[in-house]
């Protein structure tokens, strides 16, 4: 490129670059490559399932740290004071107006499994008064869940003895006759809920009115578990049972980057989209039973997809080009009518070069026959001298070779007037 228009351009880029500088103060923040996941006990479906997050963001470049919990009620806690980013919560423990979170659907079901001494023939949960029964630990959501179920067939600690346990040392006390029944609420994979389904010395209890709790309980889902579904080596179970379920919903802070949102829906999309022994492909994640609001990004996910740019673009780029789109209003504001001005801007410093030799040039026109020969001639000279040295593109040689014609024109006739003038 040429100096001239280095002169032109430069200053131009120079006053873009100032829009987009201030323009950079409106652009959001970028969003955070590390998140805090509140999971559960290591072992328990949270967790595993955390751990799959957490594999699933590294590849897009977020890092997820996993921490322990004691179950759903702690994982709230821990995003209500901000110590968590993200956390597995069972459906129904929380609303909107006792924590500031945002849901972004349920993920899969959560079957709520009791089991009893298989020497109790028990039929509805009214019937565990005057019983052994262990609920799950403090701050777990199976402990909510079962309180709730026993407080709605009217018994609590004043009918019953209500163990805090986990489900490990629950299970291994039922099986031991050291407790009448163990409420778990745990993926039917978990090591737990099989060991207790395998054992002759419990059998798994059929909810039997179903339909009445998910009508007083919105949180939950009736679902079946057909004869032999868990085991068929093993029969097991031997006839069709019917569980209560509520479901895992994923919660965040009101304040996570809406982009990551968006990518975590991914995720969920990835890993829960898949059929279940409870649920066809394509029934999680789900917008039902989310608990709390949806945050904005969810609802937009349940509705439209991905966001546009992370369809097609790296996370890192989707998220930059995404922040930079405010970066368009100084582009349309100064750089189109910058860029369009800077050519007729050059021309003129051009021309300017040959046209200002004509105002002199007309001066001395207008003299001829007034003003003193020698006088215009040394003027012509000077002018001549000057523009040998004047320099243009090739472009603009025709109107710097005009001047020159024209020189000579004038030349010609202060010489004419001059031998004019020495005639007798």
């Amino acid at each position: 490129m040429s100096a001239d228009k280095l002169k032109i351009y430069i200053p131009a880029m120079l006053l873009a670059v100032l829009g987009f500088g201030i323009a950079w103060q409106f652009v959001d923040p970028a969003p955070p490559t590390t998140l805090v996941f509140s999971a559960g006990q290591k072992g328990g479906a949270y967790y595993a399932n955390a751990e799959r997050y957490r594999d699933y963001l590294k590849q897009r470049g977020i890092t997820v740290n996993i921490l322990e919990s004691a179950g759903s009620l702690e994982n709230v806690q821990r995003l209500a004071s901000g110590a968590a980013d993200i956390a597995f919560v069972q459906s129904g423990i929380v609303t909107a107006a006792e924590h500031k979170l945002q849901s972004l659907g349920s993920m899969y079901y959560e079957p709520l499994w009791i089991f009893l001494r298989s020497d109790l023939n028990i039929r509805f949960l009214s019937e565990l008064k005057g019983k052994r029964i262990a609920v799950g630990l403090v701050g777990s959501g199976t402990r909510a869940i079962a309180l709730q179920l026993l407080k709605e067939n009217g018994v609590d600690e004043t009918v019953a003895t209500i163990v805090s346990s986990g489900t490990t040392a629950a299970g291994k006390a039922l099986m031991r006759s050291e407790l009448d029944a163990v409420f778990v609420v745990s993926a039917a994979s978990s090591q737990s809920v099989q060991t207790l389904l395998t054992s002759d010395d419990v059998r798994l209890m059929s909810i039997t009115r179903a339909d009445a709790y998910t009508r007083r309980l919105d949180a939950l889902s009736s679902v079946s578990v057909p004869q032999g579904a868990l085991n068929l080596a093993l029969n097991k179970p031997a006839q069709e049972k019917t569980l209560l379920a509520s479901t895992a919903t994923l919660m965040v802070g009101g304040d996570m980057h809406p982009a990551l949102q968006g990518l975590i829906m991914q995720a969920a999309t990835a890993i829960h989209a898949g059929s279940s022994l409870f649920s066809g492909p394509g029934a999680f994640p789900s917008p039902r039973h989310a608990g709390v609001a949806l945050s904005k990004e969810a609802e937009r996910f349940y509705k439209s997809g991905p966001p546009f740019l992370q369809r097609f673009l790296p996370f890192w780029a989707a998220t930059m080009v995404d922040r930079l789109k405010v970066m368009l209003l100084p582009f349309i504001a100064l750089l189109l009518p910058l860029f369009k001005v800077m050519p007729p801007l050059y021309r003129w410093r051009i021309r300017s070069r040959i046209y200002r030799w004509y105002e002199e040039l007309d001066q001395i026109d207008a003299a001829l026959g007034d003003s003193d020969s020698t006088t215009l001639w040394g003027d012509l000279n000077r002018i001549e001298s000057e523009i040998r040295k004047v320099h243009v593109p090739l472009s603009y040689a025709q109107e710097l070779y005009d001047l020159r014609l024209h020189l000579a024109l004038v030349r010609d006739l202060v010489e004419k007037g001059k031998t004019e003038k020495g005639k007798p």
